[in-house]
């Protein structure tokens, strides 16, 4: 029998039809709940950041409060109720005011005297974002040489905090989100088009806010942790042009699909007409210091921890998965489909953790996420297997545009689907995992976790 695995408590709920018919179920469920406390954003805030007096250390920058007139926070990213939170504890009274940007149903409700939460449309922009945006300038243009601007920055921050540059407009955008999203391309490319056609975004902040000290608390969601693709990199030199910007247009077959705008603005700034984002020897970034809080590696490692105090035997395979999810799936599978035959590269009971983040080609009009696209494809690969379960979990509770956070596989699953009508390969073929999954009742539903360090894949064998 599996030890019990001892883990901070979690509010999450786990269990599917799958994991609770499965022996292993509880200890699987334990193993993510410890992967997702070891990356909660408060946690990692005040591990950090802390406060000796007038001191306020961060990592191996120390700022002496003393010397700053006012504080300011603002942030924008799914975690940022959590971390505003902590930062606020540390500072106590030399907290003076703050903005904070989040998605719909992540904390944007909670009252505290000092800051102000505000929640925007994620993972397409919106009016409510602009706005936020706007409001967050007018608070930057405030600061001034003896302030200290405290940034707080986590993923979801590029579509929650959006200040669209003179002549293209939010619907512009909008549009140009929906065929990125739909274009299969990863974070970084979205994100280089994203840095050249908004104020905040590729060290936009950074500059809005000099002369003040800026202190940015970045908590990853991008494989790698660039911090310039992070939430667009709001404090950070961005290496890329509007060359490259306009390189990617090209390379997804974008041009006849982008609005007339944007394209204009993308070819007056590779011809010069146009200022180009923050480059890393602008006088801006003298006074920036960006600190990584939490990532990806920390929750993968934490799933390990707690599933070798199960007694399993435990592999971290990799955190940068990246490319199509219903490939990734298939090679998952494939690895958990080894196992279960033949013992390697680990013997039952294991559990191999993948991290990282994959991409959907749109290519039907089905609902889902990546992480259950990814679920969808692993189905016929584990088909028969005994005692073996996939787990694909965003850590942020929410993948793609729905209420589940990923979906669970196991051997029994394609033969289930079969007995309610249910075609696998149907299903993948228009992107329709969600009802697939939801008809067995093996949708991950925890809801927002108040993290979001990309996606954990569990393989286990018991």
């Amino acid at each position: 029998m599996d030890k019990q695995i001892q883990t901070p408590s979690a509010e999450f709920q786990f269990l599917t039809h799958s994991l609770r018919e499965a022996e292993a179920g509880p200890t699987i469920t334990q193993i993510m709940a410890a992967a997702l406390a070891a990356v909660d954003p408060a946690q990692a805030v005040r591990r950090m950041v802390r406060r000796e007096g007038t001191l306020l250390v961060a990592g191996a920058q120390r700022f002496d409060l003393a010397a700053f007139e006012r504080v300011f926070v603002v942030g924008a990213g799914k975690a940022g109720v959590p971390m505003a939170l902590a930062l606020s504890e540390i500072l106590g009274d030399r907290l003076t005011t703050g903005l904070v940007v989040v998605k719909d149903g992540h904390g944007e409700t909670t009252p505290h005297p000092t800051l102000r939460f505000v929640a925007a449309g994620h993972p397409l922009p919106d009016a409510r974002g602009v706005a936020a945006a706007q409001a967050m300038a007018e608070l930057l243009a405030q600061a001034g040489p003896r302030d200290l601007v405290i940034a707080l920055i986590s993923g979801g921050g590029s579509a929650l905090l959006t200040l669209p540059v003179p002549g293209v407009s939010l619907s512009d955008l909008q549009a140009m989100t929906q065929a990125l999203l739909a274009s299969g391309a990863e974070i970084g490319a979205i994100n280089t088009l994203r840095k050249h056609l908004d104020q905040l975004k590729g060290g936009g902040l950074a500059r809005m806010a000099y002369p003040a000290q800026v202190l940015t608390l970045i908590l990853s969601d991008v494989v790698g942790n660039p911090l310039d693709v992070i939430a667009s990199g709001p404090t950070v030199a961005d290496p890329s042009t509007f060359q490259d910007a306009l390189a990617l247009v090209a390379q997804f077959g974008l041009s006849e699909r982008l609005p007339p705008a944007i394209l204009h603005h993308l070819r007056q700034g590779a011809a010069g007409a146009v200022a180009e984002t923050l480059k890393a020897d602008d006088t801006a970034l003298v006074g920036v210091h960006n600190l990584l809080v939490a990532a990806n590696r920390q929750a993968a490692t934490a799933a390990l921890v707690a599933a070798r105090a199960a007694d399993w035997q435990t592999l971290l395979l990799t955190t940068a998965l990246t490319g199509e999810a219903r490939e990734a799936g298939r090679f998952l599978a494939a690895i958990l489909r080894e196992v279960a035959t033949s013992g390697q590269p680990l013997a039952r009971p294991c559990c191999i953790v993948a991290g990282g983040e994959t991409t959907v080609t749109l290519r039907g009009d089905g609902r889902g996420g990546r992480n259950q696209e990814l679920a969808l494809a692993a189905t016929p690969v584990l088909a028969g297997l005994e005692r073996i379960a996939l787990i694909a979990l965003a850590t942020d509770g929410g993948d793609g545009p729905t209420d589940a956070a990923g979906a669970v596989v196991t051997g029994t699953t394609l033969a289930r689907a079969h007995a309610l009508g249910l075609d696998a390969t149907a299903h993948l073929a228009r992107n329709d995992a969600y009802p697939f999954f939801a008809a067995l009742d093996d949708l991950l539903r925890p809801g927002p976790t108040g993290t979001n360090v990309n996606d954990l894949t569990l393989l286990c064998a018991w």
